[in-house]
């Protein structure tokens, strides 16, 4: 609920715990035991940063949340819920949403070609090894290199034919190619079109920008991507939303700290996004991680323990909510002693006991300060969503989708005669942006080089100022020092003439005679005494 500027979550008899809107994109974790309330809370968040005009992004695995589109209904245990919040108006309403799917089915294709993809996300999708991974990346850099288009699976299988029949000449060039590795990709790639993934790759590529609407009376698009059955292929999923990561990262300009972020994703089951991650790639997405928030984007990452998220990422977690674990075995008792060491102490009560007794609804939440510090935890009563849960009748999901902006921009595939077309304008527009990045360095490169010889010249010019200055200063001084000399040299010469006139000379004869007279008197008089 947008309440005061601030994303409200939850109440308890003292407190609101509320997220701050700038704080954001400090990114947040979400955790507790299946059917403790973790999907509502994503949903009062979502709905509550659309609300403050922020977009979010959120994978729908359970098929729960396209409700979002529909007015939320009252009901008995609402009403109750919302009268122990101390919340007398509770506005029920509907969110502005855009469907996506990688299926094409439920929301709009979502679609991305296979070079844009990369090995290293690729090679999730397929579940390679390191090695086999380093052997996709060749293939990936000989098709750059030779401009060999490469957008859809089909493509992708040919230029693999083709390298594995020429692999001794690229050998010696890029590395051991081997066949044994060519052909574990190639029958990965089976099993993934198997899996109905082909229709991921292709044109029209998905525009990341195309998340990052809002409606006519400003609220943020919520993006529903319809995961249920991509959810199926846990790698599929992980590997997309982790691509979808990637590309936020690559594709947003910095922005630094902002009243509100621009966009909010949610990872739900985030767990899968790093099983059996190896830690070269896990430190690639610690990076991403750290320093994604500069672009303004927060993530939340929803999963059931905090230790299903690695101990790099967790420490990046600055807002969280913690809803109920069991707790009976060994693993599990761990797992709720380090979902306590998460959070700052509350002196009022102990958190791993109240992590264990925590009712449906209700959560440990620790939220950033103006600061940046973590709250003290606090134990709450999560609110209810303003939207409907649970899922659409089809017609009201289609009427939306075809009411989208976006309606008619991706459905159709481009086909392979056009899409070369566009892969080609996209390299030959990638090679201009490269040399209009090439030519603006090098004109920043001489106006700097300007500037600092135009630097140069004007200390110079002022080291020369006053140096004349300073010679000007000295000259002066001289002037001043011999017209100091001349002065009393004139005035001796005008004393020694005064002392040679007549007057000057008479005047101190009869001064003498005067002083020798008084002298005399004065010691004859002395001499009298004496002798008398």
């Amino acid at each position: 609920m947008y309440l005061n500027n601030k994303i409200l979550v939850g109440k308890n008899k003292d407190k609101e715990l509320s997220i701050l809107p700038q704080m954001a994109n400090r990114h947040g974790l979400i955790t507790g035991a299946s059917g403790t309330g973790k999907t509502i809370t994503l949903k009062v968040m979502a709905e509550s940063f659309s609300d403050a005009g922020v977009p979010v992004f959120v994978a729908d695995v359970k098929g729960d949340l396209a409700g979002t589109a529909h007015i939320g209904e009252a009901s008995e245990s609402l009403d109750k819920r919302l009268e122990a919040l101390n919340i007398p108006e509770f506005d029920y309403k509907s969110y502005p949403v855009c469907f996506w799917d990688l299926y094409q089915r439920y929301g709009h294709a979502v679609r991305v070609s296979i070079y844009d993809v990369g090995p290293s996300i690729l090679s999730i999708m397929l579940g390679l090894s390191e090695v086999q991974e380093g052997v996709l990346s060749i293939i990936y850099r000989i098709a750059h290199d030779e401009q060999k288009m490469i957008y859809d699976i089909s493509d992708l299988k040919q230029l693999l034919v083709y390298v594995g029949e020429h692999k001794k000449d690229y050998t010696l060039r890029y590395g051991n190619i081997t066949e044994q590795s060519i052909g574990v990709i190639q029958r990965s790639l089976l099993a993934l079109e198997d899996q109905g993934a082909d229709k991921f790759f292709g044109l029209p590529s998905l525009d990341i920008n195309d998340f990052i609407k809002t409606n006519s009376d400003g609220r943020g698009y919520i993006n529903i991507l319809h995961a249920v059955e991509l959810f199926n292929s846990p790698d599929l999923y992980a590997a997309f939303l982790l691509h979808l990561l990637v590309r936020l990262y690559n594709e947003m300009p910095e922005v630094g700290d902002l009243d509100k972020p621009k966009i909010v994703f949610f990872f739900d089951e985030a767990h899968l996004l790093f099983n059996n991650m190896p830690s070269y790639r896990l430190k690639q997405i610690v990076q991403v991680v750290k320093l994604i928030r500069s672009r303004g984007i927060g993530l939340y990452f929803v999963s059931q323990a905090p230790t299903d998220i690695p101990d790099e990422v967790l420490a990046q977690l600055g807002n969280r909510v913690q809803h109920n674990l069991r707790a009976y075995t060994p693993s599990e008792l761990k797992a709720v002693k380090a979902a306590a060491n998460g959070f700052r102490a509350n002196p009022k009560f102990d958190t791993e006991e109240a992590i264990k007794s925590l009712g449906t609804g209700e959560a440990l939440v620790s939220f950033q300060t103006e600061k940046g510090e973590p709250e003290v935890v606090e134990k709450v009563t999560i609110l209810p969503p303003q939207s409907k849960m649970g899922t659409l009748p089809e017609s009201e999901r289609n009427s939306i989708i075809n009411n989208s902006q976006f309606c008619g921009k991706y459905e159709e595939k481009v086909e392979k005669e056009d899409a070369a077309h566009l892969v080609l304008d996209k390299y030959y527009e990638e090679q201009k942006a490269l040399e209009e990045e090439k030519q603006k360095a090098l004109e920043e490169e001489k106006a700097r080089i300007e500037e600092e010889k135009q630097k140069a010249k004007e200390e110079k010019e002022e080291k020369e100022r006053l140096k004349q200055e300073e010679k000007e200063r000295r000259e002066e001084e001289r002037l001043a020092e011999k017209a100091k000399r001349e002065e009393e040299k004139r005035e001796r010469e005008e004393e020694r003439a005064r002392k040679n006139t007549i007057g000057y000379k008479v005047a101190k004869k009869a001064g003498n005679k005067v002083v020798d007279k008084a002298l005399n008197k004065g010691i004859g008089a002395i001499f009298k005494k004496l002798f008398k």
